[in-house]
């Protein structure tokens, strides 16, 4: 939440964050699978419920300045939301998140066009874009070179068969695509995002493509 807080202080655009399901029916917002990391104790989070995950200082890890700070549920996260900006929701576990995350969107102030809901799994996506067609998604996929051939994974053929199974509106990868992929992608009317950019070269390189 400090970090949510910061980005709108900033003048951010827009936030994004990861999200998985709790043994309660909770959506709760954390990186991992489990609570190791951030959280000194390993909790599954998927076998956790909201009450136990929410004991956990989850601040201490990247300085005394955050300690104290706990786990926030999506409608937290919903709630420092200004009007006119928008949020990245990552789902990082599997489908069964989808009839909570789609009631936690409906029962928030967030219009529709504040919301893009990205996955790395095709299969969630297109379910959840059956259940919720008005939700804006964007798959994600990185890029890894096949030693035998040289080829790229996934070819863009691959990309642009996928975005249409899903009936998704965007493509957004890591910075490793093929420049001649993104012509290609955007002229068939998906958007296309990139990350991560943690610096200005980069930055310049890729709003150039």
């Amino acid at each position: 939440m400090p970090a949510f807080k910061l980005a709108w202080e900033q003048g951010a655009d827009a936030i994004e964050g990861d999200f998985h399901l709790t043994k309660d029916g909770h959506i709760v917002c954390i990186h991992d699978k489990d609570t190791r990391k951030v959280g000194k104790t390993k909790l599954m989070v998927r076998d956790s419920t909201l009450a136990e995950l929410r004991k956990l200082d989850v601040g201490l890890w990247k300085g005394e300045v955050f300690k104290g700070t706990r786990i926030p549920t999506i409608a937290e996260v919903f709630s420092t939301i200004p009007s006119q900006k928008r949020i990245f929701i990552e789902i990082k576990c599997g489908p069964e998140i989808i009839p909570q995350l789609v009631k936690a969107i409906d029962q928030s102030d967030l219009k529709l066009s504040q919301i893009v809901v990205i996955c790395f799994n095709a299969k969630v996506l297109k379910e959840l874009k059956d259940q919720a067609t008005e939700l804006k998604v964007t798959w994600l996929s990185s890029f890894k070179k096949e030693k035998s051939t040289g080829n790229m994974v996934p070819s863009l053929e691959d990309i642009l068969k996928t975005l249409e199974w899903i009936g998704a509106e965007g493509f957004s990868s890591s910075s490793a695509i093929p420049e001649d992929y993104i012509k290609p992608i955007k002229s068939r009317g998906y958007e296309w995002h990139v990350w991560t950019v943690n610096d200005l070269k980069k930055a310049g390189r890729l709003k150039e493509m």
